[in-house]
C-alpha cells in the first residue's frame, strides 16, 4: 500500500471524534457514520469520467471535494482508514444478486471488506448503494443480524456466503462472496470495465443513495424513492435538471460538478 491516510480529515467528514483504538465499538461507530455523510454515487462513469482508485484521489474526491463514490471508492476509503486505525483488513469480491435475474451470472463486480478483530471476523461494507450495510456483522452463517436499520443474515450456499436483508418480511439477497482475498489490479480490472463499458449501469444511468438516521433514500435516474424504516416508500418524480441538481446536493449532499456538458448529460435523463 504505502500511502498515508488523512485520517483527521476523514474523521472530520464524518463526524466522528470517538475513541480510536481497534475495538468493536469504533468499528460499528464508523460503519455507521460513513455511509449516512458520504454518498453512493456514479457521476463520473454517467459524465464519462475516470474512476481513480488511488488514495489520493479517493481522499479529493470523497473527503475534500464533497463528491461520493461507488463500492471501489467507498470501500477502498474505509479499508485504509481502518488499516490505520491498527484493524486486520481483506478485500474481498462479491457477484451481485440485487435485481438480478433468476440464474443470471453477474463478473465479481462488487467490493467488500472482512475484517479480523479479537479472533473473529466481520463483514464490513459501505458501498452497496440503497441496501448498504450500517453496521458490520459478524462472518457467521444462519444468525439473524439486527443493524440501525434492517436485520441481515449471512447464509452458506455451496461453499459461499450470501448476504441478504430482510425486507417486508422476506430475505432477498444481496450478493454471494468467498474469502478470496483481491488484490488491487482486481479492483481496477473490475473499476475499468463497471465505469467505461457503453452497456454498464453505471454508464448508462443515474444513481444516487445515502442513508439517514431513520431512513434511506435512493435516486434512480428521475426517480427519487425516500424509505422510512417505519411507514410507506414515498416516490417523486423529478422534472427538470434544476431540481436533479438540487436533489443531489440537499436530499445526498453531494457537490454535483458545474458546466454546460454536465448539464446536457443531465438533460439526457429527461428526454
Amino acid at each position: 500500500m504505502g500511502e498515508h491516510i488523512d485520517l483527521e480529515a476523514y474523521l472530520r467528514r464524518i463526524g466522528y471524534s470517538g475513541p480510536r483504538q481497534a475495538t468493536l465499538d469504533t468499528l460499528r461507530a464508523i460503519h455507521a457514520r460513513h455511509p449516512q455523510a458520504i454518498a453512493f454515487e456514479n457521476l463520473d462513469p454517467f459524465l464519462h469520467r475516470p474512476v481513480r482508485l488511488d488514495l489520493a484521489s479517493l481522499e479529493r474526491k470523497l473527503v475534500r471535494e464533497g463528491r461520493g463514490g461507488y463500492c471501489f471508492e467507498h470501500n477502498l476509503l474505509l479499508a485504509a482508514v481502518l488499516r490505520s486505525l491498527g484493524f486486520g483488513v481483506t478485500g474481498l469480491a462479491a457477484r451481485v444478486l440485487w435485481n438480478a435475474p433468476q440464474g443470471a451470472v453477474r463478473p465479481r463486480g462488487h467490493m467488500l471488506l472482512a475484517i479480523e478483530l479479537g479472533g473473529e471476523s466481520y463483514l464490513a461494507d459501505v458501498g452497496f448503494g440503497g441496501l448498504t450495510l450500517t453496521a458490520p456483522l459478524r462472518l457467521v452463517t444462519g444468525i439473524e443480524q439486527p443493524t440501525p436499520h434492517e436485520p441481515f443474515r449471512l447464509i452458506a450456499e455451496d461453499g459461499l456466503f450470501v448476504l441478504q436483508a430482510l425486507l417486508r418480511g422476506e430475505w432477498r439477497p444481496l450478493y454471494r462472496f468467498d474469502m478470496q482475498p483481491q488484490a488491487t489490479i482486481d479492483y481496477e480490472v473490475a473499476n475499468w470495465f463497471l465505469s467505461t463499458h457503453p452497456e454498464s449501469h453505471f454508464v448508462t444511468g443515474l444513481m444516487a443513495a445515502r442513508v439517514g438516521a431513520d431512513r434511506r433514500c435512493a435516486l434512480a435516474n428521475r426517480q427519487l424513492s425516500i424509505h422510512p424504516l417505519r411507514g410507506a416508500t414515498e416516490h417523486r418524480e423529478l422534472a427538470s435538471v434544476a431540481e436533479l441538481r438540487g436533489v443531489l446536493e440537499e436530499i445526498f449532499d453531494v457537490r454535483v460538478p458545474g458546466g454546460a456538458e454536465v448539464d446536457a448529460r443531465l438533460a439526457s435523463l429527461f428526454v
